[in-house]
Order: C-alpha cells, then structure tokens, then sequence
C-alpha cells in the first residue's frame, strides 16, 4: 500500500445526484428502496424496503427492472427523517434467506410486540403475488429468522384468501387492546376493475405468527395494490393505490395510480370509502410508474413515506428502479386527510445532529460517488458492520445540521486503508470553510481496520458537515466505519 499524501489530485468535489442538498428526497441517494414501510422504535425511524438494484443484459447495459430476483430487503434508520443510517440488507428468500421456502421478498412490513418480557421484532413479506410470509428478530435491523418455515398467509391455507389475485404487500396495525390486523391483497379479477374485491383483512395470533379466523373483504374501490393502516383519533385508515384501468372510470371514480383511503370505527370494517391524497408519482417527478406508501407518526406528526423513479432517473435510467420519499400528512379536524402535495423538498429536520457521539460512517444525508458494504469484521468493538466503500477522488458525504456546540477539537475516524488519502472537514458544502484535514494511510503493520485523528479549527454552532475525499485519480483509497468529534 502507498502512503496517503502521495500525488494527491485536487480536483472539485464530485456533484451529487438525485438527493441534492439541501432536499430531503429522496432519502438517500447511494441505494435505491422501493414499496417503503416504517416502524417507530425507541426514538427512531426505521424504514424497511424492496431492494431495488440494477439488473444488466449480456452487454452491460441496464436493464428494465424484472422484480423477479429481488430476495433482499433493505433497512435504514434516522432519529432525526433528514440524515439516515445505512443497516444494509435482510437477506429473506431464496438458499441464502431465513425463508427458504421462498424465492421473493418484495414489499415488507414491520411490528413490534413485547412477548413474555421480550421485545421482539416481526417483518412480514411477499413472495412475489403467491405467498405472505412472516420473519422474527430481536432488533429491528436482526437478524431475522423464520419461526414457522412457511407461509403466514397462503390460499391454499388460509380462509377466504382463495379469490385473491395478487397476495401480496402487507401491512399491520397494532391496535391499543393489544390485538393486531394485517391487511393485504390486490389485483384485477376480469371485468371487476370498478369493485375488485382483492384487499383482506385478519387478525394475527397473540404470537403475531400466525392469523385467527377468516380474512374478510375490504370492497375499496378501484382496488390495485399497495395496503396501508392507520389508527388516528378512533378512527381507522385504510390506505391503498388505485389501479390503472380507464374505461370501467366515470366522473365520481379515483383517478389511476393515486393513494386513496377508507374510514372505519372498527379495524375490520365495513367501510367508506373518502378519496384520493397522493396523486402518482408522474404528476409531480415526471416518471411515473406504481405508487406505494406507508404513513406514520413520529414526534407528534404524521408522514408519508412513498416510493418514485427519481434517483434512477437522475442516473438515465427510469427502468422500474424506485426510492423512497417523505412528506408530511396532515389529517384534519374533521377526520378527513389533506391532499399531500410530493416533491423534492421533503420535510423539516426533527432536531440536530450529534457529533460527539460514535457515529457510523454509513449515516448519511447527502452524498456524491459513495457507495456502502456490509463486512464481517470491521474494527475490534463491533461485529458485521455497514461501511462507507467505493470512495474516490472527490466524492464526499455530507450530514445537515450538525450541532458543534461551543467547539469541537478533535475528529477521529477508523478506516481501512486501500489506496490511501485524505478527508477534508468542510462547514455548508463540499468546499465551504475547511475546519482540519485528515490523512489516511496504511500503519506500520500494512492491512487493517485502524484508529486515525486530527485537529480541527473553527467547528462551533450549527452546520452541515461535509467529508471530501481527495487521493489518487481513479484509485478506491479507503473504507470508512465510524467517525467522531471530541469537544474543546
């Protein structure tokens, strides 16, 4: 390995793309995460998602996205909805899965339950339109583990789900009597476009692995996919995406790939249906394609986490790959729900940042050329750990609203070295004010996860932080764990 200093090029900083500062959406920009859905645990957010990546032809070239080899879901979390940590993937179907009975994993769900003094974690999935399985964990990031070795919820098991075209995207509501739902379903039945009859409801056991009962009809109208609940003041919300088909339309009907909802004193129904609040994704991105969401309380305000083809569009490639977005919703005194108006803005920062904690490096806000990696050992204290990697001359990683305080005096990362080079510390964006400068080089002993610090001058008040990578032009110089300030 070389030293880090070494015909080091200072080119400008790489520019970023899709989340561009200082936008909130979408949430991050080095992965892609469709079908979004959010569980709220001890003060953070955590939002799990279909693992969207680049599927390539024979020549190279990207492809359109075939849903059809997704076996992964991804998992990221944030205290504060604008910069977010990267948990990297649940590895759910297929010979390498905790479900391997399953060949898909697409469009999860998340609970928690305290169970005989325990907390305990359950993510449900679809394997693909055919199946809904169900995994266990102690954590929400895991690891998961099948607790039944079979599908939760199947026709061939399951009352009354025999008629259902698609059975897939789940989602669970853990009412305040301690009983749990799960709703699911969707698809066009012929000729049934109008009234589909596709979407379920049940009830799910004490041990959340299994359903009681019979799983009863939601008649929503213009049914397509994409379930969604919520409790709110009494009332319940069933939220779901509208299909596509124009000639069963009249003037009364939802429009096409919109998020529409119901309303019912009771979380199996019956139900009435109130209209549309999230027109599609084309309306206000210009790239349309399905419409998912989830909607969630955090901090005493409620939010809407949806999917759009943003990312993949900045990147020339809008083929079916999808990331997620939040906005606000705002449920009126009435009990309706106000149209939700999506765009690139996103929604305000719940708090500051931390810098003198033990930050992983793989939190991010904004970024430009990075990418992240799951290893198996990284530094001594921490076991498989998500890591910043792929990290070249110019790119940076950026996080908002950064609280310094009266001062920090020192910044201490742990790294491995590759090629070698440097992290500039700069205040407001990738070349504002540089605060101190970090060089990584390999250590006497050459390869390893090792300790490195510095200096810094001037880090006092709120700002946002940028990393900036300088090294060698076309060479990886470093992989990044951790990183953290000590004060004045």
């Amino acid at each position: 390995m070389s030293g880090a200093t070494a015909s080091v090029d200072y080119n400008p900083p790489a520019a970023a793309v899709g989340k561009l500062p200082p936008n909130g959406n979408p949430v991050v920009a080095h992965k892609f995460g469709a079908d979004p859905y959010t569980l709220v645990f001890d003060g953070r957010v955590y939002l799990y998602n279909t693992y969207d990546v680049f599927e390539y032809d024979a020549a190279g070239n990207v492809k359109d996205n075939s849903y059809s080899s997704i076996n992964r879901l991804s998992v990221i979390s944030s205290d504060d909805l604008v910069n977010w940590t990267d948990h990297g993937y649940i590895n759910v179907a297929g010979r390498e899965g905790a479900a391997k009975w399953a060949t898909q994993s697409w469009a999860p769900a998340a609970a928690h339950k305290v169970i005989d003094g325990k907390d305990q974690f359950f993510l449900y999935f679809a394997n693909n339109a055919s199946h809904i399985g169900v995994l266990v964990g102690d954590s929400p990031v895991g690891p998961f583990r099948d607790p039944i070795g079979k599908p939760l919820i199947s026709r061939e098991a399951t009352p009354g789900v025999k008629d259902v075209t698609w059975l897939f995207d789940p989602a669970v509501l853990m009412d305040d009597d301690g009983k749990a739902y799960i709703y699911f379903g969707g698809g066009l039945p012929e000729g049934q476009a109008a009234m589909p009859n596709t979407a379920r409801v049940m009830e799910l056991g004490e041990d959340m692995i299994s359903v009681v009962g019979e799983a009863q009809v939601i008649p929503a109208p213009f049914m397509f996919e994409d379930s969604g609940i919520n409790k709110v003041n009494g009332l319940y919300y069933y939220t779901y995406c509208t299909n596509f088909i124009q000639e069963a339309r009249t003037e009364d009907s939802p429009p096409p790939g919109e998020i529409a909802y119901m309303v019912s004193e009771s979380p199996m129904g019956p139900w009435t249906y109130k209209g549309t609040i999230l027109k599609n994704p084309g309306h206000f991105f210009g790239v349309g394609g399905n419409n998912h969401h989830a909607i969630f309380s955090f901090n005493d305000s409620y939010y809407i986490a949806y999917h759009a083809q943003t990312l993949s569009k900045a990147m020339g490639h809008p083929q079916g790959y999808r990331s997620t977005h939040l906005n606000e919703v705002v449920f009126e005194e009435n009990g309706d729900i106000r149209e939700i108006e999506a765009n690139f803005a996103g929604v305000a920062q719940v708090g500051t940042f931390d810098p003198y904690a033990l930050n992983d490096a793989a939190t991010v806000g904004w970024s430009a050329g990075i990418a992240t990696e799951l290893v198996e050992a990284a530094s001594e204290s921490k076991g498989p750990s998500v890591v910043v990697t792929d990290i070249h001359n110019g790119d940076w990683l950026a996080l908002s609203n950064v609280d310094f305080g009266q001062g920090a005096a020192s910044f201490a990362i742990t790294a491995a070295v590759e090629e070698g080079g440097i992290i500039e510390l700069r205040l407001d964006s990738p070349e504002g004010e540089k605060i101190g400068q970090l060089a990584v080089s390999s250590s006497e002993n050459g390869a390893g996860w090792q300790e490195l610090s510095t200096e810094v001058k001037g880090a006092a008040g709120v700002h946002h932080l940028y990393l900036v990578f300088k090294g060698k032009e076309e060479a990886s110089l470093f992989k990044l764990e951790s990183w953290q300030f000590s004060r004045s």
